[in-house]
């Protein structure tokens, strides 16, 4: 009996440390908003900022990993957003925010695979201190911030949260809320849909 007792008082302990961490308040960007630069480590050794693309219009900010379920499927749909806006001025930065002690699979080891293995034609950089992730606001992987570069160092924020309306399969998608946002600025417009929720795994976040 006693040590059933233990037991269930361990699994609680463990059911509210996992809560706590998923439910971490965040602060961050609004839409409207202007972000502020950061510097990270690439995947290639360099360190990235938004300062090394002079002439971009924008950005497309993405915190994501390589472990969660739903980063790896909007992987191709990440890599396919580059491909198509790098050229119109709106480069994809990705940010991988994870605490690499819960997710050893995102150590910048096994980010330079994956980036490697996948062709990724994007920064892939590494928030070890989780204070530009904090910055921003961002609580999911993946988590997208569309950036508009209003000046070489005002980067306002246009539309923060999904990538579409299909968290799992491509095919499904009906609702291209990046590629709606990003080709109303270049046309000179305002976003009309500014938000929505991001689906995807919790941060793990540093205790």
């Amino acid at each position: 009996m006693k040590r059933t007792f233990i037991l269930i008082i361990g699994m609680l302990a463990v059911v509210a440390l996992l809560f706590m961490n998923a439910s971490k308040p965040i602060a961050g960007y609004g839409v409207g908003d202007y972000a502020k630069d950061f510097k990270l480590p690439n995947v290639d050794g360099k360190m990235i900022s938004m300062a090394d693309y002079p002439n971009a219009k924008g950005f497309i900010v993405v915190f994501t990993c390589n472990t969660c379920p739903y980063a790896k499927a909007y992987e191709s749909r990440i890599i396919d957003l580059d491909k198509k806006y790098a050229d119109k001025g709106f480069p994809v930065i990705a940010i991988n925010p994870n605490d690499v002690s819960q997710q050893p699979g995102d150590s910048m080891d096994e980010m330079k695979k994956r980036a490697n293995n996948k062709g990724y034609t994007f920064p892939y950089v590494r928030d070890d201190s989780q204070e530009v992730t904090k910055a921003f606001g961002a609580t999911k992987t993946p988590h997208v911030y569309i950036l508009n570069k209003e000046a070489s160092d005002k980067y306002k924020v246009e539309f923060i949260g999904a990538i579409d309306d299909s968290p799992n399969d491509p095919t499904d998608v009906s609702e291209t809320y990046v590629e709606d946002a990003i080709n109303a600025i270049l046309n000179g417009n305002k976003p009309k849909v500014t938000q929505k929720r991001a689906i995807g795994c919790t941060i793990k976040w540093k205790s």
